[in-house]
């Protein structure tokens, strides 16, 4: 029954007046400004434009063209050749085919050489077969298969947590997750060097972002301290392993901040997921903590787990809220059945002895590659020695001329130049897999040390 008030009239008869009356409003509003601007418009029309500078309307006329070309041309001029975009003509592990020649790869995130395992690719193809190659359409409309909820399963039993969600995209899992879950009201503290993902994540959340010096517990207590008390939501994010300096964060002290400042705490996993750790749980079996310590784990599936996509795994609210709001989730096709069959595989491989063995020769080629590049005096900053090791040059064209002779001497070796990093930290980044072995190190270490004193000399 309706409830009436002092005078007699239902609520719902005095609230439909109400929007007759603002709807009327709206309409004598919208009609006298049509008769007022009705003229300008025609005028507007007839005039001519005025003149707009070809600087806004030629793309060869952009900031990011004109840097291109200035990178191109400072190339060519010093007698370097670009060396990004080249074709790999097969499988890229510890060794590639590249213009015809087979070549030492140490560019690859194909860290355990799963990429061409005999059961994951047989897992690729018959997901296809079944399936088809494409879902066709969003998870939550019609692209919602079996295999979905088989991998996610099996990521969130893998870090021991209530749920996980993945999406088709490594780079948008960060943008999506981050750009949803925070606000103008919200601040997110970020290590320096940070993914980019996670920064264009921040900027489309709208939340205040702050970073902090990387790898510095001390720098983000002070921001933590100061800066708390100011927001709603804070997230503290963080790196498992950094993909440019192959070092990892004090993940036990950054739990104990995001415990006492009450923060939510991020880490992103897509290098040390299947790396780090004797089992390659990543992170948390590095520091042997619980997995719930951590609110938000990140993880690509393009590294060790041969795939393409990302994902989220955490509380089972966590999830439930990116499935069904997340953009990036919510208005991208569901991911192919054969992107998802082989990191479904290789999580099941992980399990096994045989995965130990390649996590143990991941390990120890990486150090033995830590080992003699600073026997040589080369500098490779703090890297743990695993899996990542950059050589630090301080020079843009130094970088690029050395992967370039080395290149022609049979090493795939890329450059990391400025503005990517700092010019003083231009470097060529070695990836390393749990296929090379200590002979190509010596012999890539080798040729890097005379190719960089004829650099160095003039020649």
């Amino acid at each position: 029954m309706a409830t009436r008030n002092s005078s007699g009239s239902s609520a719902s008869d005095m609230k439909q007046q109400l929007l007759d009356k603002a709807r009327a409003r709206r309409t004598r509003t919208t009609a006298i400004n049509s008769s007022e601007t009705e003229h300008d418009v025609f005028e507007q029309k007839a005039a001519v434009p005025a003149e707009i500078n070809d600087d806004f309307v030629r793309f060869d006329r952009q900031p990011g063209y004109q840097q291109l070309s200035m990178m191109q041309q400072a190339g060519a001029a010093f007698g370097v050749p670009e060396p990004f975009f080249r074709i790999h003509e097969g499988c890229a592990g510890a060794t590639t085919r590249i213009e015809g020649r087979e070549l030492v790869n140490f560019a690859s995130y194909n860290y355990l050489n799963y990429s061409q395992h005999p059961d994951v690719v047989k897992a690729a193809a018959d997901a296809a077969a079944h399936y088809g190659t494409s879902v066709s359409a969003s998870r939550a409309v019609s692209g919602e298969r079996p295999i979905h909820q088989q991998l996610e399963a099996a990521v969130a039993r893998t870090y021991d947590v209530e749920d996980a969600v993945v999406f088709v995209s490594g780079h948008a899992t960060n943008v999506s997750t981050l750009g949803y879950l925070l606000g103008p009201k919200d601040l997110i503290l970020h290590d320096e060097w940070i993914h980019n993902s996670s920064l264009v994540g921040a900027q489309l959340s709208g939340a205040r972002r702050m970073p902090f010096a990387h790898n510095d517990p001390d720098a983000l207590e002070a921001l933590l301290s100061a800066q708390r008390a100011k927001f709603e939501r804070v997230l503290i994010i963080t790196e498992g392993l950094y993909s440019m300096d192959g070092d990892v964060p004090d993940l036990k002290r950054l739990i104990k901040l995001k415990q006492q400042y009450r923060c939510w705490l991020m880490v992103d996993e897509a290098h040390s997921f299947g790396v780090l750790g004797e089992r390659g749980l990543g992170l948390r079996e590095h520091f042997d903590i619980d997995s719930r310590d951590v609110d938000i784990w990140m993880g690509t599936m393009s590294k060790t787990l041969s795939g393409c996509g990302g994902y989220i795994a955490g509380c089972k609210e966590l999830v439930s809220m990116l499935r069904y709001f997340a953009p990036g989730f919510l208005y991208s096709v569901g991911m192919p059945a054969q992107v998802a069959a082989p990191s479904l595989k290789i999580l099941e491989l992980l399990q096994g002895d045989d995965a130990r063995h390649r996590i143990a020769r991941l390990h120890a080629v990486s150090g033995y590659f830590l080992k003699r590049a600073r026997a040589l005096g080369l500098d490779v900053g703090d890297s743990l020695g695993v899996a990542v090791v950059p050589v630090i040059l301080g020079s843009s064209l130094v970088a690029a001329r050395l992967s370039n002779k080395l290149f022609e001497a049979g090493f795939n070796v890329q450059p990391i130049l400025h503005p990517a990093v700092p010019e003083k930290s231009a470097r060529l980044r070695f990836f390393l897999s749990c296929e090379h072995t200590e002979a190509q190190v010596d012999a890539v270490l080798e040729t890097l040390i005379k190719q960089l004193s004829d650099i160095r000399a003039g020649k």
